[in-house]
Formats: structure tokens, C-alpha cells, sequence
């Protein structure tokens, strides 16, 4: 093993924080170069120690990668406080729709015995909903064969005498379910396959699913250059990136978003090159992490202080309690700054939290350990920190990036990727469908079978409802 230079100094640490089990003066006795070789062990441990710690609330990993077997480190419930969302939380309610049929329900006799009512008028409506029974709509396209009345010859009709839209087996809103089942849901083909014969009682082979999926995808990728050109005309944009597979090979799928739309791309390296090619000639406010290729941004820029967040939780953790200190220090005064973005500060406020800040950061940015590289960090992306005290429409956290990813992650867990480039042309354009209608408020059921209608009749698409900058 090599020898390294000693991790850390024992000269100046009084006799009430020796860190070995054993007296300075046994210490003292070990040759200069053993003592080198025992410091490095124990940086080495400290390394593997933190290395071991790591979980998704200190670190960039997702919450899926934590072991089963450790105590979660959320607290649990005392018998005081209640379960379920927080207060403030915007819940979701029963959309109450259009009915089919109205039945008046009558009182009954009053209390008083009597049973004659007057005026009755409605005063609450009990909604119930119901599956009717499904029934296909299937044609008998009949090919008929006679005789020219003329030459005699047999004379056979072929399917190009048909109209464009009728030559394909399956109809839009069925080709519509199928991408949408293999594409917004994730379901696989042969549980499509298994879903369209046990559902609908139609049988059809893994090759058919497949011809509709591509259908699909030709015809929203109209809507997927719309979509891309809105996004890249908003003055605000989160970015973010995971690894994907195609084929078993690492590739890196990308996205860029706003509260309006979001648009996907797959790309072979996560390089700077896969970030120009997402953003095209996009020059606005970008919201992201630290990762290198963002950080020389051409206008302003914010960085995502809940990555800080984790990071500095990490170091609070640490055994150096040098590190630990600042870590939680840092920590303290990040978690400040995202509770600005509902609530900003006023002067006295602000001014006293970026002494603190400044301080701290200068007081650490000469260490060599961890607490001095993330002291470095942050002076270097100061400029970057409070971008969106100043701009309300840029959140202090790049979690809408992350949030518009988590399906797609989920995804690659559950298939392993895509296992072709028409694959991947296909994930971008159903997720970026499907994504910016979930941010516009829109079902794509519906925006999916007019796509393909559309494209069976020759017609261009309609994509009014894509938000226009």
C-alpha cells in the first residue's frame, strides 16, 4: 500500500480530544513514517465510514436505493399528531361530472309523522360512476371477387380502394388505449396483449401492439416539436438528467421544464453537447444542480439549494466534529433560504443571514476536508444562491425537474430502458405528451385519438392547446 502524507494534524489537539484509545506519549514513540501510514488508515475509515451512511436524505440517490433494513429517519407518529397530508396541503377532490341520468331521491315521512313534502328542491347530489358495458365497434370490411363483364377475367377489390384510414386494422381511440397503456403507464406489450384480450376480449399479436405504438408516436411527433419550441421559448426552464439504458447501453435521458410544459430527450452522453442539444438557442433563467456542465450558464442562474441541502446534512454527520459543525451550520441557513421562497425576508432579516453566510464560508474555505470543499463550492455559486429572491418566477429548488423525471425513473427500475432509437424517439414524444398535459391540466387520452385521427385523414394536428410564448 502506498504511504500517504498524513490527513490531518495531532500536534496542536489538547489532551482532552486525543482520538486514540492509547496515551500521546505511546504516540510520539511510533517512527514518522508509521504515523503517516496509521493517519491514512484512519482517514480511510472515516471515508468508508461516511461512504456507509449515505442515504438518499444526505445525498443525490434516490429514496428507492435506501436499505430495507435501516430504520427510516422519519420520526414516527405520536397519538398528538394526525396522519395525512400537512396543513396547507392542496388536496384533490372528486371532479363531480356530467350525468347520463338524474334521479330524484324524495324525502320520507317527517318526524313529525307527516308525509306529505312540499317544495322539495335539491339540495345534494350523490354522484355515482359506472362503467357502461364495453361493446367494439368492429367492420366487416367484405373483399369481393366476380368477373369483367367485359373480358371475362377474375377481378378482385384490394385494400389500397379503400379510404387511407380504413387500411390499418385498429381505429385511433384503440391505437390511442395502446399507447397509452405502453407509453404514460408503462405497461409492457405483452400485458397490453393481455389487457386488450382480457378487457375488451380482443385478441391481437405482440407485432400488432407494436404497429400501433408506432402510429402513436409518428403522430404526436408534431406535437413534440410544438411542445420543445414552447419550452424553449419560456423565460424560466429547470433542467435535470438520469441515466438510461438503451439496449444495456448508458445513455442519459434529459429533460427541460417550466410550470406550463415539459420536453424529453435521450442522448448518448451527458455532456455539454446533450445540454446544447436539449436547450437548442434557449438563453433564459436556468434552474438546476451543480453538475459541471451548468455552471458556466450564460445568464443567471439558480441553484438548487435542496442538493445543498443533502450535502450539507451529509457533513453534519460526519465524525470530524470540526465537519459536523459546519455542516449543520450550513445546513441551518440553506433550509432558511427555502423557507424564503413562500416567505421572503425582509432587510434586517436578509442582511443578518448573509453576514452569517459570508463568515462561515471564509472562516472554513482554507480546510482541506470536506467542509472546506463545500465552503469553496458555495463561494463559488454565490451569485447563484438567492437568484430567486429577486426573480418570483424561479424557485429556489430544481424538484420540478426532479418530480416531471420520477416516472420515467420508476420506469427504467421496473423495464430497463428502451431497446432500440425508435424506442427512445417514442418515450420522448409520449412523455413529453404526457407530461405537459399533467402541467396544463389536460387529459392526453383525447389529445392522443385526435393526433391519430388526424394523421389517418391527412390532416395537420390540432395544437392550439399547447401554451404559446
Amino acid at each position: 500500500m502506498a504511504q500517504r502524507e498524513p490527513s490531518l494534524s495531532l500536534e496542536h489537539i489538547p489532551d482532552e480530544a486525543w482520538p486514540f484509545p492509547f496515551p500521546r506519549s505511546d504516540w510520539e514513540q511510533i517512527p514518522p513514517s508509521v504515523q503517516a501510514f496509521l493517519l491514512s488508515v484512519v482517514k480511510r475509515i472515516e471515508v468508508l465510514e461516511a461512504k456507509r451512511s449515505e442515504n438518499s436524505q444526505n445525498t443525490s440517490r434516490p429514496p428507492s436505493s435506501d436499505s430495507p433494513y435501516r430504520k427510516p429517519r422519519t420520526k414516527t407518529h405520536s397519538a398528538k399528531k394526525k396522519r395525512g397530508p400537512r396543513k396547507g396541503h392542496k388536496g384533490s377532490r372528486q371532479v363531480l361530472l356530467d350525468p347520463t341520468e338524474i334521479v330524484d331521491v324524495r324525502p320520507g315521512h317527517c318526524r313529525c309523522g307527516g308525509t306529505r313534502v312540499v317544495g322539495a328542491e335539491p339540495y345534494h347530489i350523490h354522484q355515482k360512476i359506472e362503467l357502461p358495458e364495453i361493446q367494439l365497434d368492429i367492420t366487416h370490411f367484405r373483399f369481393l371477387q366476380g368477373s369483367c363483364g367485359r373480358c371475362g377475367k377474375r377481378v378482385k377489390a384490394r385494400s389500397a380502394e379503400l379510404p387511407t384510414h380504413q387500411q390499418v386494422g385498429y381505429g385511433p381511440r384503440l391505437t390511442a388505449l395502446v399507447g397509452l397503456l405502453g407509453g404514460t403507464v408503462g405497461v409492457s406489450r405483452r400485458d397490453t396483449q393481455q389487457v386488450l384480450h382480457s378487457v375488451l376480449g380482443v385478441s391481437t399479436s405482440l407485432g400488432a401492439i407494436q404497429k400501433m405504438i408506432d402510429r402513436a408516436s409518428q403522430a404526436i411527433e408534431p406535437h413534440y416539436d410544438a411542445i420543445g419550441a414552447c419550452v424553449r421559448a419560456a423565460p424560466v426552464n429547470h433542467v435535470d438528467e438520469t441515466s438510461w439504458r438503451c439496449r444495456g447501453a448508458l445513455q442519459w435521458l434529459w429533460v427541460l421544464a417550466n410550470r406550463s410544459a415539459a420536453v424529453f430527450q435521450i442522448h448518448a452522453t451527458r455532456s455539454k453537447q446533450a445540454f446544447v442539444s436539449l436547450i437548442g438557442a434557449w438563453r433564459g433563467i436556468l434552474v438546476s444542480d451543480d453538475y459541471g456542465v451548468y455552471r458556466d450558464w450564460v445568464n443567471l442562474h439558480q441553484t438548487c439549494l435542496a442538493h445543498l441541502i443533502r450535502r450539507a446534512r451529509k457533513l453534519s454527520e460526519a465524525g470530524d466534529p470540526e465537519v459536523a459543525r459546519f455542516g449543520l451550520q450550513a445546513k441551518t441557513e440553506l433550509q432558511l433560504m427555502c423557507r424564503w421562497g413562500k416567505a421572503p425576508p425582509g432587510v434586517p432579516e436578509w442582511n443578518a443571514h448573509y453576514m452569517r453566510v459570508i463568515k462561515l464560508l471564509f472562516a472554513h474555505n482554507e480546510r482541506s476536508d470536506e467542509a472546506g470543499t463545500m465552503a469553496r463550492a458555495l463561494l463559488r455559486q454565490l451569485d447563484n444562491l438567492w437568484v430567486y429572491l429577486e426573480h418570483h418566477a424561479v424557485d429556489p429548488t430544481n424538484n420540478l425537474a426532479e418530480r416531471v423525471l420520477r416516472f420515467l425513473v420508476l420506469r427504467r427500475k421496473a423495464t430497463g430502458g428502451t431497446q432500440s432509437e425508435k424506442g427512445n424517439r417514442w418515450l420522448e414524444r409520449i412523455a413529453t405528451l404526457r407530461e405537459t398535459c399533467r402541467l396544463q391540466g389536460q387529459r392526453s387520452f383525447p389529445i392522443l385519438v385526435d393526433a391519430i385521427q388526424d394523421r389517418f385523414d391527412g390532416r395537420a394536428p390540432d395544437l392550439s392547446w399547447i401554451p404559446v410564448r
